[in-house]
C-alpha cells in the first residue's frame, strides 16, 4: 500500500504526515488492519527497538472533584461508586509505590483529582516524592495534578519530579462539548508551563467519546506541536454514573488504527497505552505493542487493570522486552536535548494528565481507566453478542491506594 510506505519513510525521517494521510490511516479497513500494525511497528522499533516501559499509577487523592469533564468518575455530579478519599500520606504512598516498581515499572505516576494544585499541596506531593525517592534512587516520577499556577512546574521539578501530565483530550473544536469548567487554552498553558520547568512534557488524548476522524487528527497534530516526550492514548471506558456512560464506540480494530495514526504523527515519542486497553484492545493488546512502547502495569485511578503478572506475560510471549532503569527510554537527540524526563537512566515521560479526568494512563478522564477481572464469555455466546458493550469488563478499583488491601502489580 503506497500509503503506508510514504507513512513509514517519513517516520523513519520524523518528517510530518499531511493531514490526509493520517485521516486514510483511520479510514483503512479491518481487512487492511495488519499491515497498518506491521508498517507503523516499523516505525516503532526503529526508535525504541523491541522495549516497553511500564508505568505505576498512585491515586493520590480520589474523587471529590469540582471539574466537570464528561468522561471522568471523578467528576463534578459524578454519581460512579468509585473511591473517594482525600490525600494519602507520603509514606503510603511511597508503600504503593513500591508495588508498583517490584513488578517493574520504572515510572512512578502521582495522580490526584482536582481543577489544580495549591501551593500546599504543591509541599504534599515534593514531600511524597522525597519518600519515594529516598526508597527507590533510580525511580522516574511524574506528577498530574492538573491545571498548574505560575512557579509551581518550577517547585515540582525542585523536588525531583522529572515529568508532568496533562492531556488535551480531544480536539479544540470540540473540546467545550466535554468539559465547561476550563478550556483547552488552559490545558495547552499547563503543557507550556512544565516544558518551560525543565520538566518532561507528557500530554494525550481520550479516543471512544464520540468524536470524528478529525477531532482525532486534530488533536494528535496539537500535541506534535506540543512536542510533548510521551503521548498517553487513553480508550474511554464508559463508567455508570458519568454522562458518557453509553459511548461504547470502539471496536480492538479502531483502537491499532487511532495507536499506529499517533506513532505516525509522533513517531519518536514515547506512545503510552493508558486507560482502557483491556476493555477496548482485549485480546489484540499483545498486537498494540508493536504499536506502543510503553504501558500502565497493574489498575488505573479508579478501575481495575489486567492482573499485573498477566502484563509481563504478555509483554515476554510477544516478543518484547521490559525497558530497565539503566536504560534510556527516548531516542538520543530527545534525551540529549533537554532536562527532562526520559533525558537519561532515570527519565521518562509523564503519565498523568489533570487531576481531573483522564490520563495518566489513567486520569484526564481519572477514570478513563481500568478494567476489571472479567467473568468468561460462554462458548456459545455469538459473534454478535460479543460485538455489544463489554461492561463486564469494567470494574472499579477497590485495592491499592485509599484501601487497606494490596495493590495490583
Amino acid at each position: 500500500m503506497d500509503l503506508l510506505n510514504t507513512l513509514v519513510d517519513k517516520g523513519l525521517r520524523r518528517e510530518l504526515p499531511t493531514r490526509e494521510e493520517a485521516l486514510a490511516v483511520l479510514a483503512t479497513s479491518d481487512d487492511d488492519v495488519l499491515d497498518v500494525v506491521a508498517a507503523a511497528g516499523k516505525v516503532r522499533r526503529h526508535w525504541f527497538g523491541r522495549r516497553v516501559k511500564l508505568n505505576y499509577l498512585v491515586n493520590l487523592k480520589s474523587g471529590l472533584c469540582p471539574e466537570d469533564c464528561s468522561y471522568c468518575s471523578q467528576r463534578l455530579g459524578s454519581k460512579a461508586e468509585i473511591l473517594k478519599y482525600t490525600w494519602i500520606k507520603p509514606d503510603e504512598a511511597s508503600k504503593a509505590a513500591a508495588a508498583g516498581l517490584a513488578g517493574g515499572a520504572k515510572r512512578v505516576c502521582l495522580v490526584a483529582s482536582g481543577r489544580g494544585p495549591t501551593d500546599r499541596d504543591v509541599d504534599r506531593v515534593s514531600d511524597t516524592i522525597k519518600a519515594i525517592k529516598d526508597q527507590n534512587e533510580d525511580v522516574e516520577v511524574c506528577a498530574c495534578l492538573g491545571l498548574l499556577s505560575d512557579g509551581q512546574a518550577e517547585r515540582l521539578r525542585a523536588a525531583g519530579a522529572d515529568a508532568y501530565n496533562h492531556n488535551l483530550n480531544t480536539s479544540e473544536a470540540t473540546y467545550g462539548d466535554i468539559t465547561t469548567t476550563h478550556t483547552y487554552a488552559d490545558r495547552v498553558d499547563t503543557v507550556q508551563k512544565a516544558h518551560a520547568a525543565g520538566l518532561s512534557a507528557c500530554s494525550g488524548l481520550i479516543a471512544g467519546m464520540g468524536e470524528t476522524d478529525e477531532d482525532l487528527v486534530d488533536v494528535v497534530f496539537s500535541l506534535r506541536a506540543l512536542d510533548p516526550d510521551s503521548v498517553p492514548v487513553n480508550f474511554l471506558i464508559p463508567m455508570e454514573g458519568t454522562p458518557l456512560s453509553k459511548e461504547w464506540n470502539l471496536t480492538p480494530q479502531r483502537c491499532l488504527r487511532i495507536l499506529a495514526m499517533v506513532r505516525f504523527v509522533c513517531p519518536d515519542a514515547e506512545v503510552r497505552i493508558a486507560g482502557g486497553r483491556e476493555v477496548h484492545l482485549r485480546t489484540m493488546q499483545p498486537l498494540a505493542l508493536n504499536l506502543a512502547n510503553s504501558i500502565f502495569l497493574g489498575d488505573y485511578l479508579t478501575s481495575e487493570g489486567q492482573a499485573g503478572h498477566a502484563d509481563l506475560e504478555m509483554i515476554a510471549d510477544a516478543g518484547f522486552e521490559v525497558e530497565g532503569t539503566d536504560q534510556v527510554t527516548l531516542p538520543e537527540h530527545r534525551a540529549t536535548a533537554g532536562a527532562g524526563c526520559g533525558s537519561h537512566a532515570g527519565g521518562g515521560c509523564g503519565s498523568h494528565e489533570s487531576g481531573e479526568s483522564v490520563g495518566c494512563g489513567s486520569h484526564a478522564g481519572g477514570d478513563v481507566c481500568g478494567t476489571a477481572t472479567a467473568e468468561p464469555v460462554p462458548a456459545a455466546a455469538s459473534a454478535a453478542a460479543l460485538n455489544e458493550p463489554r461492561t463486564d469488563l469494567v470494574s472499579v478499583r477497590r485495592r491499592g491506594a485509599g484501601t487497606d488491601l494490596a495493590p495490583n502489580a
